[in-house]
C-alpha cells in the first residue's frame, strides 16, 4: 500500500485556501467597482439637460 503524502495535501489545502480568498477579494472589488461606475451614471442623467418642447 501507498504511503501517504501529508505535506503533499497540506500544500494542496493552503494553495485552495488562497486561491479562493484571492477571488472572493477580486469578487468584492469588482463589486465595489461596478456600485461606484453606477453611482457615476447616476450622476451624469441627473445632470443632462433635456430642451423643453412647447
Amino acid at each position: 500500500m501507498a504511503k501517504q503524502n501529508y505535506a503533499f495535501e497540506k500544500r494542496q489545502r493552503e494553495n485552495a485556501k488562497k486561491r479562493k480568498k484571492e477571488e472572493k477579494r477580486m469578487q468584492k472589488e469588482g463589486a465595489s467597482t461596478e456600485k461606484s461606475e453606477q453611482v457615476d451614471s447616476q450622476d451624469t442623467r441627473d445632470t443632462e439637460i433635456t430642451p423643453i418642447q412647447n
